[in-house]
């Protein structure tokens, strides 16, 4: 039997089929099968399925019981080629690239569905005209060759099985779910909150903080309107551009202290608050849709539930199933180890194979033993820290490091010159005019509202025409970019690892994974996860002495892991 298969939904609800030979092409008459997933659990020794998107295929095969073991994802390919080839943010579809490709007028991308709280994705989502099967294989051919013609096709077909892996490991994580005890969550916003008064009005202790702010001006006052706080203060002699946190904290005015609480408790309320439990969690499980590669750098996003900002005393809610476990999973110290691996410099990719804390090594070599200072260093470097005494401890970093810190000063400097930059793989930044906000904060930095207006400095999106903006977020993009590459091979090994466990991988952002298994399970998904970080480093960047642990805890509930 071929080991890869074309799948084409069709609109009667059935799917065309085929196998492909070598050179891609139907190895066989295409055929239509009524039912998609006896269509997939017919044909076992198929280790590939190629298809337009694996959000229009999946959900209707998982709840069918059925696992695809890899895919060929042509709509995620097709916007990592876009932006390979400097057209990012063009129509992504597959009837977009077959358009491109036959040189007709390119269609407009379906707009994205709405999330919906509380609600399992549907079982075959539509994403417009089916693509036969011939058209979806002619923008497949298409797309191997545009990946041949790239400057280092291996990495490039890398990223991409890999990109596909992340879709399919999404998919599963959207239908299991973060197990979440709703009466925990409860709890958890009485203690903080307080009761709610009949009529929809403030929680008793937002109205208690309330009063307190209005006190200290003398007036009443509106804690969650930021003009009424910032007119307050004027009112009192205090001028402030903003309500922010940093700019709160530098006055001395009563007000301060319970308008702080104030915001941060109200913050909770809106994202997470009891009208977010009665959308977001059904029976017993948070299920937001996880979206892999939502972002330029590669990191993921989601359709709603605001899953990848979860405060922690809100993770007191995140809680095992009877007899499961939670193994939750950091990467430590994961930027400069990418730094190291990308770099190829010899003193770096030393010290990130050591045993031993990494900016400690760092510090030792060249900061007298600093480790505080030695960890400045290395993030300024990354992220581009280079005035003050970022600039004194760049320096050093230079001395011990200079090939690490040459790499990310090229990088920023192409990104200066309006170059294409790319991660180890190929993942490419877009061009400056096409970089937004949302980018900074894929990047690694925060922009929760005290904080975003000295992170939106560091935006090319801030201003198109920035060139040194654009050339910080660049000299990141390399590192965090390769770091979400990396994630994704991670991801897929440990997908794989636990296969013929129960475990279940049911949350990832950035650098932190959780798998939900039963107890004694846990020490093996442990190992698997280890074993998966080894895997991932050699497949993503060679052979290289750094290593990429993890700090894994084994809990009951989410809040006891860090």
């Amino acid at each position: 039997m071929a080991d890869r298969w074309v799948l084409s939904p069709a609109e009667d609800g059935g799917v065309d089929v085929a196998p492909l030979g070598p050179d891609g092409l139907p190895a066989a008459p295409v055929r239509r099968e009524a039912d998609p997933a006896e269509a997939v659990r017919s044909r076992p020794g198929v280790t590939r399925w190629v298809w337009r998107s694996t959000a229009e295929v999946l959900p209707r095969l998982l709840a069918a019981g059925v696992r695809v073991e890899r895919c060929y994802d042509i709509e995620a390919a097709e916007t990592l080629l876009l932006g390979h080839e400097g057209r990012h943010g063009q129509p992504r579809s597959a009837a977009a690239a077959l358009a491109r490709l036959r040189g007709g007028p390119v269609p407009p991308d379906p707009p994205q569905r709405p999330a919906e709280p509380g609600a399992q994705s549907p079982l075959f989502e539509p994403r417009g005209v089916p693509v036969p099967p011939a058209d979806l294989l002619a923008v497949y051919a298409g797309q191997q060759r545009r990946i041949e013609a790239t400057a280092h096709p291996d990495r490039m077909r890398l990223l991409v099985a890999a990109e596909s892996a992340g879709t399919l490991v999404a998919a599963e994580m959207n239908r299991a779910g973060v197990p979440w005890r709703a009466d925990v969550h409860r709890a958890v916003l009485h203690d903080l909150l307080g009761e709610r008064y009949a009529g929809g009005g403030e929680p008793r202790r937002l109205a208690e903080l309330a009063d307190e702010v209005s006190a200290a001006f003398g007036r009443r006052v509106r804690p969650d309107l930021p003009a009424d706080v910032v007119k307050a203060f004027a009112q009192a002699g205090i001028k402030v551009s903003s309500t922010r946190r940093w700019e709160l904290e530098s006055l001395d005015h009563p007000a301060v202290g319970p308008l702080i609480e104030y915001k941060r408790l109200y913050r909770v309320m809106v994202a997470h608050g009891w009208s977010w439990l009665q959308d977001w969690v059904r029976d017993g499980r948070f299920r937001p849709e996880f979206l892999a590669g939502g972002t330029v750098t590669g990191r993921w996003v989601t359709n709603g539930g605001g899953a990848l900002q979860i405060p922690k005393v809100i993770r007191r809610a995140v809680v095992a199933d009877p007899g499961w476990r939670l193994v939750v999973a950091d990467a430590d110290q994961m930027e400069p180890r990418v730094l190291a691996a990308i770099s190829r410099d010899p003193g770096l990719m030393e010290v990130a194979g050591r045993e031993t804390d990494l900016y400690q090594s760092v510090s030792d070599r060249a900061f007298s033993g600093d480790r505080a200072q030695a960890k400045l260093a290395v993030l300024g470097a990354v992220y581009g820290q280079t005035s003050g005494d970022g600039l004194k401890n760049l320096a050093a970093l230079r001395r011990r490091f200079p090939r690490a810190v040459a790499y990310v000063d090229e990088a920023a400097r192409a990104g200066e010159e309006g170059r294409l930059v790319r991660t180890w793989l190929g993942r490419t930044c877009p061009p400056a005019a096409r970089a937004t906000d949302d980018a900074v904060e894929e990047a690694g930095i925060p922009l929760a509202e005290e904080e975003s207006d000295a992170a939106r400095q560091w935006a090319p999106g801030h201003t198109s025409t920035d060139a040194r903006a654009r050339g910080r977020f660049t000299r990141n993009f390399v590192v965090q970019g390769s770091a979400a590459d990396w994630t994704l091979l991670l991801l897929a090994a440990l997908r794989q690892a636990v296969r013929d466990m129960a475990a279940e991988l049911v949350f990832f952002q950035h650098d932190e994974v959780i798998v939900h298994c039963p107890q004694e399970e846990a020490e093996s998904v442990v190992a698997a996860i280890r074993e998966a970080a080894d895997l991932a480093g050699r497949l993503t960047f060679g052979p290289t002495p750094v290593r990429f642990p993890f700090t894994t805890a084994v809990v009951e509930c989410y809040a006891d892991a860090k």
